[in-house]
């Protein structure tokens, strides 16, 4: 049996796959040769890969619009982009070239569509969907989109206060949303989510607060599972409730037209990573459709909010080992040149597995391995992957001229601004410098550098020396 590394990854798993290959012992990814970058930029570093966000909202809308056509129905689809998950200019600019809406989730969120229609990238029928709790902050900044004529910017109710704030802001009529307050998973800590309005008082709430109202309509009801689209019994039972709740607000509100299904499309967190998408969509797009038939009530228009799915797939995160410790006689420790909890925080906060692969050296033999951050603290490592309880690289010594370079990919989402990118770092340890991959006209591969490596002054600044 062979044992290189190559042969590990390719006995393991379906490989090379979509976005993944190895051209002389070295990794390319989505045709990039990381090794090249790497030389150029050095480690540590983060990359964007800008084509595979527009690939990414193709598939979803591909997806969703031949499930509609397959099943007839009378609906249209809206991809939104929900912002939270990279704000980053580079990103939400790439993702608008594919004709989306957005979805924002807090005050300071606002400015930022502001800033998009003031250079022309979104329109005033762009669709702003404005989730979140909102404090006075937002809810002002939210008026001031309605007030300026954003005829689709739709404020969706966490809880039963905030109308009547926003009301007292607004100048001209006002669409609106609600969101149902869903039950968590049976294993989760609690029962129902903190998040919406109490599925028993919607139908109240609607009559008493919004029915006969002069300055606002309702347009949408939103529903949201935190643990995302998934083929279970759990899912399906909390889609079911939230058509069922649907039709029985439109009987009563004309105005009604949408419904927004959250997020929630997984991504490869593994090689190993299994998911139909055509299959959940035609699911999703029926069950609709059947509970509406069966309830007499027209097919709403659905909405998504893709953040994760948008995004995560299109970057990475690249280290080199600097350091090879044995601690004991089974553990031994490769060292990389920068920290998880800093760079990727969701692999320390949530036990979060990315995929995880050797950059070069895959003629060489494997063992098994933890990886060790730079940070003092006892939780900044890494040594499981989401197929099996272990690591392994390739072996290396320091000896070696050309040391061993590994990637973490699909980390596109939310790591930055977890991390507290351009902030204080654990330990000081500074932030890396991110790159931005595209092609230009001719399918050429461009890089260009978005941030250099945080330095200590910029943190000085921050600490008031």
């Amino acid at each position: 049996m062979e044992n290189k590394y190559f042969d590990l990854i390719k006995q393991t798993f379906d490989f090379p796959q979509e976005g993944f290959e190895v051209i002389d012992n070295n990794l390319f990814f989505y045709d990039i040769p990381l090794m090249n970058i790497i030389q150029q930029y050095g480690t540590p570093l983060k990359i964007t890969y800008l084509p595979k966000i527009s690939a990414q909202i193709q598939k979803a809308k591909k997806i969703f619009n031949v499930a509609i056509a397959k099943a007839d129905y009378k609906g249209k689809y809206t991809y939104c982009y929900c912002t939270k998950s990279s704000h980053f200019s580079f990103v939400i600019d790439e993702a608008l070239k594919n004709d989306i809406h957005l979805e924002t989730s807090s005050a300071f969120d606002v400015p930022i569509i502001q800033a998009l229609f003031n250079s022309g990238k979104i329109t005033k029928e762009t669709f702003i969907i404005n989730n979140g709790y909102k404090r006075p902050a937002y809810l002002k900044f939210i008026s001031e989109l309605v007030n300026d004529g954003f005829i689709n910017s739709i404020p969706i109710l966490d809880n039963k206060n905030e109308l009547s704030q926003l009301l007292k802001l607004c100048k001209k009529k006002v669409k609106v949303g609600i969101r149902i307050a869903t039950h968590e998973e049976p294993k989760f800590e609690f029962y129902t989510s903190r998040l919406g309005i109490r599925q028993a008082d919607i139908m109240e709430y609607y009559i008493n607060d919004i029915k006969n109202s002069s300055k606002c309509e309702l347009k949408m009801l939103h529903f949201f599972i935190n643990t995302g689209i998934k083929d279970t019994t759990y899912y399906w039972t909390e889609l079911t409730k939230c058509i069922n709740i649907y039709c029985d607000l439109k009987k009563v509100c004309p105005s009604l037209d949408s419904l927004d299904i959250g997020g929630g499309f997984p991504i490869h967190t593994s090689l190993g990573f299994n998911y139909d998408y055509e299959y959940m969509a035609d699911e999703i797009i029926q069950k609709i459709k059947n509970v509406c038939e069966e309830r007499d009530i027209e097919e709403p228009n659905i909405f998504t909010e893709f953040g994760s799915f948008t995004v995560g797939e299109s970057g990475a995160t690249l280290y080199s080992i600097v350091d090879i410790k044995k601690q004991n006689d089974n553990e031994l420790w490769y060292m990389i040149d920068s920290s998880f909890i800093t760079t990727l925080p969701d692999i320390w906060g949530i036990k979060q597995k990315f995929i995880l692969l050797a950059i070069n050296h895959w003629d060489k033999e494997y063992q098994r391995v933890n990886l060790g951050g730079l940070t003092c603290d006892s939780e900044d490592y890494y040594n499981a992957e989401s197929h099996l309880n272990q690591v392994y690289m390739p072996i290396v010594n320091e000896k070696q001229k050309i040391p061993l370079y590994l990637g973490f990919f699909h980390t596109g989402a939310y790591q930055e601004s977890l991390g507290g990118y351009g902030g204080i770092q654990h330990c000081l340890i500074p932030a890396p410098k991110h790159v931005i991959i595209d092609k230009n006209e001719d399918g050429e591969i461009t890089t260009r550098l978005f941030a250099k490596e945080q330095s200590f002054k910029s943190m000085m600044k921050t600490l008031g020396y």
